[in-house]
């Protein structure tokens, strides 16, 4: 029996989803400085990005080498939406429930590099104080703001998602 676009999508998320995981898990179990780098953030990126497309290449070829823009979409949609939430919700355990102080650790870490890079781009010290004291309101691991994130994330890969369905679509001409 062939695998239907679906299933391939949704395996594909869990594969995310646990790799998201464990990276999650071993930078927690290592280093929390590493969760406040800029480069581990674009690696995040690119592997949900680069995951999303296999899911989409391997639905195409499941179907014969053809894939509409919709399909495609929704494959890499599919992917990227349930390895995202996986991944979110195991970040919600660890910074919530397992281990709290952790997620203080970070909001202070979050604070230091946010300084340090408004500095950096040369802004004004008032406004340097005024969204450090905004900063210093918000909890980086709260539900709601994992659920903002989570919700903005899939906006912005939806973005790369509809570019790659466009590059990967491919139409079957015996089928018009």
């Amino acid at each position: 029996m062939e695998k239907t676009l679906k299933s391939i999508a949704m395996n594909y998320g869990l594969y995310l989803g646990l790799a998201l995981t464990l990276t999650t898990v071993l930078v927690y179990a290592t280093n929390l400085d590493i969760f406040v780098k800029w480069q581990f953030s674009i690696a995040l990126f690119l592997l949900v990005l680069i995951v999303g497309f296999i899911s989409i290449t391997k639905a195409k070829k499941a179907q014969g080498g053809f894939i509409s823009f919709k399909e495609a979409f929704t494959s890499f949609f599919i992917t990227v939406a349930v390895g995202t939430i996986i991944s979110s919700v195991v970040g919600l355990i660890i910074f919530t429930i397992v281990d709290p102080e952790a997620a203080e650790q970070l909001n202070e870490k979050i604070l230091i590099a946010t300084k340090e890079s408004m500095e950096r781009f040369g802004a004004p010290d008032e406004t340097i104080k005024e969204q450090l004291a905004k900063a210093r309101d918000k909890d980086n691991f709260s539900i709601g703001t994992t659920l903002t994130n989570y919700v903005i994330g899939l906006v912005i890969y939806s973005i790369f998602g509809l570019i790659g369905a466009a590059i990967f679509k491919k139409k079957n001409a015996d089928q018009d």
